[in-house]
Parts: structure tokens; sequence; C-alpha cells
């Protein structure tokens, strides 16, 4: 904003300077009889003047007193000494009439130099008629030309602006694409950029809605089919035993729905606008290996699962409970696929905060990487037995977003696949802390 002011500013100034200096031109050329033109003005001054070496130096000062008291006219005897300015007394100097602007716009001196201590002076009046109508007309052409450079300079913002709205309107008209074609040299160019942002933010979460609501409704579709089943069976039943087998069924899919909801609320809640975290410094030399080992025991206890944490990694900033989330999520993800190593590690540098997670399982092909941190996405489709329902990896993604960092998949030095998760060790907006 401050360079677009300052360019406008800029341009009003060049303007003026250019347009003053046309005026002034314009004036000289075509202006009429002002001071500098008018011969009656010389020729008095002349005619005083060769009256004057008639009479004695001494006498000069009474006579012009008298001539002009006589003529009603302004005509004074300067001493040289109290002329100023270099380009008048250089036209005195050459015998030339100058001319010098008393403190009225409208009255000056005309100036004629007798000898070396002494100027004649006439003083001439500028009638107010005498700039009429060609003063208005360069005043009106002074102000359109000041106001064809504003204009100028305008109607690009205008152009743009008409654009970004159109834009907006066509997307807001649920076309959801986002084409408003603005050039990086646009002065809207940071409005328009935030703007697209906004609607691929927009895009994304209508496209995760309807993620979510395909996948709840066929993930909530199979438990019901055979809770329906069981109830079913359950009717039908000779035995308790029987009945109680079915209702044990029952029980199992009503867990698997809990899971889907809790899991779907979970990704639901870090897809909100308004979520806040909750900011602190946490210890992680100590918290990722007692996670490491939490998971090391409740997933696969035969893994052997190491945690590698940088020293002094003490008062790392952060909301401890998304981080917690997003460690487990990668834990159990990689103890899932891994054979028989999992690495966690961690460490801060240049000003980021590095957290990974390798395993030496099957890894992820490189097509998939950037699909597989989507919602309800499962890349192992063509195994038998289901696992999860493709969220852990989505929540990882936007619980590091929160933090205003980023989550890259690629291959790892296991064999298999490493998950990096960065942030600013200093978040954007946020101050830091006292250690807890």
């Amino acid at each position: 904003m401050a360079r677009h002011f300052l360019s406008l500013y800029l341009l009003i100034v060049l303007t003026l300077g250019a347009v003053s200096w046309g005026q002034d031109k314009l004036w000289q050329a075509h202006g009429g009889q002002g001071p500098a033109d008018d011969k009656r003005l010389v020729v008095a001054l002349f005619a005083v003047d060769n009256q004057l070496h008639n009479v004695p130096t001494e006498q000069w000062k009474p006579l012009i007193a008298r001539l002009a008291a006589k003529a009603g006219v302004g005509l004074e005897l300067f001493a040289t000494a109290d002329i100023v300015g270099r380009e008048t007394l250089d036209k005195l100097k050459h015998g030339e009439v100058a001319y010098m602007q008393t403190g009225s716009a409208t009255e000056s001196w005309a100036l004629k130099q007798l000898n070396e201590d002494y100027v004649l002076a006439l003083k001439s009046a500028e009638p107010d008629a005498q700039r009429g109508l060609l003063d208005w007309t360069l005043t009106l052409l002074f102000y359109a030309a000041i106001a064809l450079m504003i204009m100028i300079w305008i109607w690009p913002l205008t152009r743009d602006l008409r654009t970004l709205e159109n834009a907006a309107a066509r997307f807001g008209r649920r076309n959801w694409v986002f084409e408003a074609g603005i050039k990086p040299r646009s002065q809207i160019y940071a409005l328009a950029e935030t703007f697209r942002k906004m609607a691929a933010r927009i895009d994304g979460l209508i496209a995760s809605h309807k993620d979510m609501s395909n996948a709840v409704s066929h993930e909530i579709k199979t438990p019901l089919s055979r809770m329906q089943f069981e109830i079913e069976l359950a009717q039908q039943a000779q035995t308790v035993a029987d009945v109680r087998k079915s209702l044990s069924h029952i029980k199992t899919d009503i867990a698997a729905i809990d899971d889907l909801v809790k899991a779907t609320m979970g990704y639901a809640i870090l897809e909100r606008a308004d979520m806040s975290l909750n900011i602190g410094t946490h210890n992680f030399t100590t918290l990722i290996p007692a996670i490491a080992e939490y998971v090391r025991r409740n997933a696969r206890p035969e893994v052997r699962m190491r945690a590698a944490v940088q020293s002094g990694a003490d008062k790392v900033v952060c909301d401890m409970h998304l981080l917690e989330t997003v460690l487990k999520n990668l834990l159990f993800n990689a103890a899932r696929y891994a054979k028989r190593d999992i690495r966690v590690s961690f460490n801060v540098h240049d000003g980021v905060n590095y957290l990974f997670v390798d395993d030496d399982g099957p890894g992820i092909p490189e097509k998939d990487r950037n699909r597989a941190l989507e919602s309800f996405v499962q890349l192992e489709q063509s195994s038998s037995k289901k696992t999860g329902f493709g969220l852990g990896l989505a929540i990882v993604k936007r619980a590091i977003e929160w933090h205003s960092g980023e989550v890259v998949i690629s291959r790892s030095p296991l064999g298999g696949a490493r998950i990096a998760a960065s942030w600013p060790a200093i978040l954007p907006g946020q101050p830091v802390p006292a250690h807890k």
C-alpha cells in the first residue's frame, strides 16, 4: 500500500511541475500585455532617465517626487544596494528594464539603472481583467491535466478490481474455480492471491466434506448391514449362547462405528476455520521417547523402535495435544507396515523443527505420496484385511499446517517410507510462552 501511495504522490508532483511549467510558457507566449511587454513603462522610464541626466544627482529625489505627484504614478529612486536577484541585477547592468514583484500579486516595479548607485523604479498595476479568458482556460487545463494523470493511474486499478469482482461472482455462483488473471505487477495482486488461496481453501473444504460424507456413509453401511443380520439371527436363536454371540458381534460393529465417528470428528475439528492452538513450550527429549515406547507396547512389541532427539530440544513451541496426535498416528502407521525397524528423530535447524518417522516396510510409491495425505484415502485396497479409515496422515497434515508447517513423504534410509513434518520454531503471530 505504501508503494502505491508513493507512486501516486510522485505522479501528482511530477504532473504539477510539468503542467505549471507549460502554463507559464503559454502565458508568456499568449498572455497579453503584462508588465514585461508594456512598452509604455519602458518609454516612461527612458524619458525620466533623460530628464535626470541634466540635473545634479542631489536633486534627483525632489525632482522624482514632483514628477510622481504631478503624474499620479508610483515613481521612486532606489539604491542599487537595495535591489536583489542576480538576474535582475544583470539586466540592469546591461541597460535593460527589469521587473520586480511587490507584496501585491497585481503590482510590480519596472526598474531602470541610472548609475552605479541609483535605480529608477516605476510602479505598474495589472488590471484584473487582463488575464480573463486565458487565465480561466489555463486553470481548467491545469486541473484537467492532473485529473487525467490520476485517471490514467487509477484505470488499471479499477480494471483489475472489476476482474477480481467478476471472478469472485463466478466463484459465488458455485463455479468453484477462481480465475482472476491478475498480473504480478498489478496493484491488487496481493489481494487477488489472498482471494485465490481463500477459494482454494473453500474448494478443499467442500471436497473434504464430500469425501467425508461419502466415506462415512460407506463405512457405516457395512457394520449396519452386519448388525441387521445379527439382530435377525438373535431373533431366531434357540439358545442364550446364540443370542449372546449375536450381541457380541453387534457390540463389535458398534465399536467400529464409534471409532469411525471419533476419527471423523477429530479430523473435522482440524478443518474448522476458527480453531485456536494451545501453544506452549515442551520438552521433546522426554516426550518423544515416551510416546514411542507407548506405541511400541500397544502396537507391535516385537518391532524395534528407536528415538533420536537432538539435545537441547527441551523448549519446543507447539500445541502438544496436536503434536502428540501427529506422532502417535505416524508411529502406529509405521508399525502397521514395518518389518522390524522404526526410527523417530527430531532436530532443529535454521529456525525450523523437523520430525522424521522412518520404517523398513514396503514404502509408498511416488505417484501415491500426495494422495496418501488426503482424507479417507487407503492405498492398500487390494488387501483383504481393512485397517483404519484413511484419516491418519490427513490428520497429521492438517495438524502440522495449523503450525504453519508441511508434511512430505519420501523414501526412507531404512528402505520403507519416511514421513517428514516440519514447522517454524517460532510460530508466526504467537508469543513464545514461558517454559512449562
